[in-house]
């Protein structure tokens, strides 16, 4: 028996879940990575990845032009497929969480500060939309 080969016991759709899994979370690091490098091309200061809180995680947190921006990272085969994956829901979650960064900094609340959301699709290229939760 090859050690690929699931063990007696052992359901194969459990071992495809946590391949899938995985493969989703080291897309999404790369896609991550993408919008760092984007943020910092453009002189922005990365203060945190995935930075958690109580109230929930923020992909990246940086420092652009003295604006606190919260961007919140999205990959997709499709640039339309990720932006539907945005909800209500979620954008509330990282608003709570934002608030919950901001009461950790010296002028709280009174930071200058703004929401992106950023799109990598198959090509690696983000798209960051400022400004982004004035949309929804």
């Amino acid at each position: 028996m090859s050690f690929l080969e699931p063990t007696e016991g052992h359901r194969t759709s459990t071992n495809r879940k946590s391949l899938t899994g995985a493969q989703s979370h080291f897309r999404g690091v790369g896609a991550e990575d993408s919008v760092v490098r984007w943020y910092k091309a453009r002189g922005g200061d990365i203060l945190e990845r995935r930075w958690r809180g109580r109230e929930g995680e923020i992909d990246l947190i940086v420092r652009h032009e003295g604006v606190v921006v919260f961007c919140e990272v999205k990959s997709s085969k499709n640039r339309q497929r990720a932006a539907a994956s945005l909800s209500d829901r979620q954008i509330k979650r990282i608003c709570q969480a934002a608030a919950e960064f901001l009461g950790t900094l010296p002028d709280g609340e009174l930071t200058k500060m703004r929401f992106d959301f950023a799109i990598v699709d198959s090509s690696g290229a983000p798209d960051v939309i400022h400004n982004a939760f004035d949309y929804w």
